[in-house]
């Protein structure tokens, strides 16, 4: 029979009904009162820990090349592949044997690392058409262009991948570790260059970018440029 703010006795009854039946919800409490979860809230998670950053094992590397891994100093050398299987018997077992002997003369720990990554055929194109802009005869301008068409046309269609063999050498010691790895790593290229590999020590700049290179493996990159070593100061050109 009766009416408050428009509504309906009946409706006032079952909006009280509703309020004590239904669970309530915490308000922020004042200074001094306990903040107890009450027992029909959900349990929190505890937080997952954050993600540690990567540390790699190299701590420093020299303009000559050499990592500095802490216990031991170690320098890349990077070779080409040699196909064995076109070569005759007396061949094949003249190269294993070339092989074997290099590795019966390691007076040290050598890791060689073979990995496929992609490869960034669009800037290789891009400087063949920079390239091209500078050569004076039309016809081969013209090749050139065309052959950077081709190149974009073949990343855009596949997924072109090169395979990289690195050689790690390894020295240890307190004293003439940086000369002795390097000695190490110039006997390594002078015995894998006599089976037929194309080989050579890289420097601090090139074992930069095999290192940032290996950290991400999916991103095309270019491992024929240098980078900068770690504690490089960039500067930029001046005003």
């Amino acid at each position: 029979m009766g009416r408050r703010d428009g509504l309906s006795m009946d409706a006032w009854l079952l909006s009280a009904v509703r309020h004590t039946r239904s669970p309530k919800r915490m308000a922020p409490a004042p200074a001094g009162r306990p903040t107890a979860v009450p027992a029909w809230a959900p349990a929190t998670e505890t937080p997952a820990a954050a993600v540690p950053v990567l540390r790699l094992p190299a701590k420093a590397i020299s303009a000559t090349g050499v990592i500095d891994t802490g216990l031991q100093a170690v320098a890349l050398v990077a070779c080409t592949t040699v196909n064995i299987g076109l070569r005759t018997g007396d061949e094949q077992a003249a190269l294993i044997g070339s092989y074997g002997r290099w590795l019966n003369s390691l007076s040290g720990p050598v890791q060689i690392v073979i990995s496929a990554q992609r490869v960034d055929l669009s800037s290789h194109a891009q400087r063949i058409i920079d390239n091209a802009e500078t050569i004076a005869n039309p016809a081969l301008a013209d090749a050139a262009r065309d052959y950077a068409d081709f190149l974009d046309d073949l990343a855009a269609r596949r997924d072109p991948l090169w395979r990289t063999v690195t050689v790690a050498v390894t020295a240890a010691g307190d004293k003439g570790r940086d000369t002795e790895v390097l000695r190490r790593a110039e006997h390594a290229a002078s015995a894998l260059s006599a089976l037929g590999a194309q080989t050579a020590v890289l420097d601090g700049g090139r074992a930069a970018a095999v290192l940032t290179c290996a950290t991400d493996p999916y991103t095309p990159a270019d491992l024929t440029w240098a980078r900068a070593l770690p504690d490089a100061a960039i500067t930029g050109p001046e005003d």
